[in-house]
């Protein structure tokens, strides 16, 4: 057992959940930095004398992991393995209160919004003129850029708003500066991130302005791709679909959360769209933007969700053929409107709809990735692992989409881009070879 003794603070951040935590991680990374401070990400070696956690509260699965690290890391500190826990993020800023009482032994407890309180308890300043500089977690070529913070919309099931706030738009010129910054050193990849991406600037220009944001976005020299996540459907701008497709660097992708093809359960969920007026949508975003790749997510388990809802949205999804798809089971989440409804499904029931649906996806995915088969495609490569050079077409995002996997004896340079023909395709994955 290590014992406490003189020695220099060095800081490990951990971080839970989202890719919007990240960047929250990344400039705390940054702002210690700027501070000559000893901090790393994610450390492996368990040799830092203060600990960052950063959590998520999203769902009950993301709160237990939570949980669990923090625990894990109050144990380290009674050992003497660390001197500091501190605890940020959605779970701290929606719970601060209860944990105190549960976990007194975390030396303080932060907000989604208290950066510079945080900063002053670890003895740094907070430096104005690192803001829109950053630190990358992820591999350089790829960087998440957080456009906004919070959201104003009213779904039912979600605690988003408790824990983050309402929508706040991040100022154009800062975006683009930001954008610029990360290009210089050396990143190719844009991937535009935000609770809702189409209500950007709202609230700033009295508009909605993410066609404009992405168009200047689009000009930064050295971005080669830029990608968007999280669209909302509802009251969409058709407008920057026509970004997308006049600029060769704006990736024909977009990951667009339907929750449900249900009439009936849209408007318990309160997403204020039909099911009707959804399918138009997507049948316009495919007609503005032809081969677009378009990436949803799903909840099955909604309070009220019966069999004949739930076949709807199976339906839905044949109809539709996403590219694209995942499947949350519902989480009853404290204070929304939903949490006022019986959760009424059982959670094997909410399993087996879950099931179903993926297995059905998994189904169109393999017969669109068989269409693949000798078409070629440019490839960015992120890792080697297990006698492969793994990548993303502009179809996939990281970590959460397909991949396209060539020969470790085919060498490429990991960040760089390959144009790589498709000679074998399963469910979720390619296969290749390097043709240039």
């Amino acid at each position: 057992m290590k014992t406490k003794g003189v020695r220099t603070n060095k800081i490990n951040i951990v971080t839970l959940g989202c890719s919007k935590n990240l960047v929250d991680s990344e400039v705390l990374f940054t702002q210690l930095k700027g501070n000559g401070m000893n901090v790393t990400h994610e450390s492996k070696k368990d040799d830092a004398n203060i600990v960052v956690i950063n959590t998520c509260g999203f769902i009950d699965n993301a709160k237990e992991e939570s949980i669990n690290t923090i625990l894990r890391y109050v144990d380290a500190k009674e050992a003497g393995i660390v001197d500091k826990v501190y605890v940020t993020g959605c779970l701290s800023h929606r719970y601060k209160d209860e944990l105190e009482i549960e976990m007194p032994t975390v030396d303080a407890w932060f907000g989604t919004n208290e950066l510079p309180r945080m900063l002053k308890t670890l003895r740094a300043d907070y430096k104005h003129e690192l803001v829109g500089e950053r630190l990358l977690t992820t591999p350089a070529h790829y960087a998440y850029l957080k456009i906004a913070e919070g959201c104003d919309r009213p779904c039912s099931f979600c605690a988003i708003p408790l824990m983050r706030g309402g929508h706040v738009s991040r100022p154009m010129d800062e975006l683009v500066a930001e954008a610029k910054s990360l290009a210089r050193r050396g990143t190719k990849e844009l991937i535009l991130i935000a609770q809702d991406l189409t209500y950007y600037g709202l609230d700033l220009y009295k508009k909605r302005n993410l066609a404009d944001l992405v168009n200047n976005l689009a000009d930064v020299e050295g971005i080669d791709w830029i990608r968007l996540q999280y669209a909302y459907p509802s009251g969409f701008p058709m407008e920057v679909l026509d970004v997308i497709r006049q600029r060769p660097n704006v990736c024909n992708y977009l990951d667009m959360p339907l929750q449900t093809g249900s009439t009936e359960l849209l408007k318990l969920m309160r997403r204020g769209i039909t099911r009707e007026r959804t399918e138009d949508l997507i049948h316009a975003i495919r007609d503005r933007v032809p081969g677009i790749t378009l990436r949803t997510t799903l909840i099955v388990g909604h309070p009220g969700e019966t069999e004949a809802m739930f076949g709807e949205t199976y339906e839905f999804v044949e109809r539709m053929r996403f590219d694209r798809m995942g499947v949350f089971t519902y989480s009853h989440e404290d204070d929304t409107h939903s949490f006022t409804m019986p959760d009424d499904i059982p959670a094997d029931i909410k399993q087996e709809r879950a099931d179903e649906l993926m297995e059905l996806q998994q189904g169109i995915s393999q017969e669109l990735n068989q269409q693949k088969v000798g078409q070629t495609y440019k490839v960015l490569f992120d890792r080697k692992e297990g006698g492969y050079f793994i990548g993303r077409t502009e179809a996939d995002s990281p970590e959460v989409d397909n991949e396209v996997l060539i020969p470790a004896t085919q060498y490429v340079r990991l960040g760089d881009f390959a144009n790589v023909r498709i000679n074998r395709a399963e469910d979720f994955d390619l296969y290749g070879e390097v043709v240039s």
